[in-house]
């Protein structure tokens, strides 16, 4: 159970959090997260149950196009000629997470969380999971203009189910 973000979670993402964490401890493996539209919520819940935090090895808070430069290597002509909302980027965020770590399992959220632009699509969302001599996983996901909280929850949802597949 979380201990700080227990009260305002719901259940299934809670029990998420706890079998993701459960697993990696079993597996002796390390996570670290890449974050654009969840602004480290998910590295937030990662360290928030006693006794697992210790598999979490570190969190990239990577809001704008220079920050997924400067600190995961994402090429900045990708994220010029793509966006940053795009499959291609949420797999550079979660490779980059995975080479400037200590893990063994890196994943990636980058989105639009509200509104964004003229022709953006509220809720469209990439997650991405990285990890050492596998291919990166990339998954769109369109949750819909149904608020920044509400999105910014299932891609919590989302990211910790693919790391639990990942995880076996």
């Amino acid at each position: 159970m979380t201990e700080t973000l227990s009260a305002t979670l719901p259940n299934d993402v809670e029990h998420l959090v706890a079998v993701v964490l459960k697993k990696a401890c079993e597996q002796e493996l390390k996570l670290a997260t890449a974050e654009s539209c969840t602004g480290g919520l998910l590295a937030s819940l990662l360290t928030d149950v006693e006794g697992c935090a210790h598999v979490f090895d570190r969190g990239f808070v990577v809001y704008t196009n220079d920050a997924k430069t400067d600190l995961l290597g994402v090429a900045p002509e990708v994220l010029a000629r793509l966006t940053a909302v795009s499959p291609e980027v949420a797999a550079a965020m979660a490779t980059g997470a995975l080479l400037r770590s200590d893990a063994d399992i890196a994943v990636a959220v980058t989105g639009f969380a509200g509104r964004g632009g003229p022709g953006e699509e509220p809720g469209l969302v990439y997650i991405a999971v990285a990890q050492a001599g596998r291919a990166s996983r990339v998954e769109e996901q369109h949750f819909g203009d149904v608020g920044r909280g509400a999105v910014r929850l299932a891609c919590l949802r989302h990211a910790l189910k693919m790391l639990q597949d990942s995880l076996g």
